[in-house]
């Protein structure tokens, strides 16, 4: 088991750290957004599309925020009719070692709690058939 030691004055300067980063990225839709756009320049039907669950009005509302933190750029084409593309700023790139180790976690993670779950459920058949 990994074990986090820290001092006091590095413990307080990891806490806040990291509660800036939640505050930027909070919520569970905002790195799906940036992993859509990954691919290039989107349309806001297709990010919709390629994420699925989420609200035409929660997927505007992360939108906006993810550009006033840089991380996205809202380019409105001069097209009949106007299309609007997003796409990724070069101060996203900061997040690709996070979002590649939060995969890695994820998958990892997910196997875990299945494996365990099916180890409980085998143990509880092996139980019934005792009986």
């Amino acid at each position: 088991m990994m074990k986090i030691t820290c001092t006091k004055e590095t413990c307080t300067e990891n806490i806040q750290a990291v509660r800036d980063a939640l505050y930027v990225l909070n919520g569970k839709w905002k790195l799906l957004v940036i992993i859509a756009l990954s691919e290039g320049a989107t349309r806001f039907t297709e990010i919709e599309k390629s994420i699925g669950e989420i609200t035409p009005k929660v997927l505007s509302k992360e939108l906006r925020e993810l550009e006033l933190n840089e991380f996205i750029e809202r380019k409105v084409l001069n097209t009949v009719p106007v299309q609007i593309h997003y796409e990724l700023t070069s101060h996203s790139d900061s997040l690709k070692e996070v979002i590649a180790s939060l995969a890695i976690w994820g998958k990892q993670h997910r196997e875990y709690i299945l494996a365990k779950r099916k180890r409980a459920q085998s143990k509880k058949d092996t139980e019934e058939v005792d009986v």
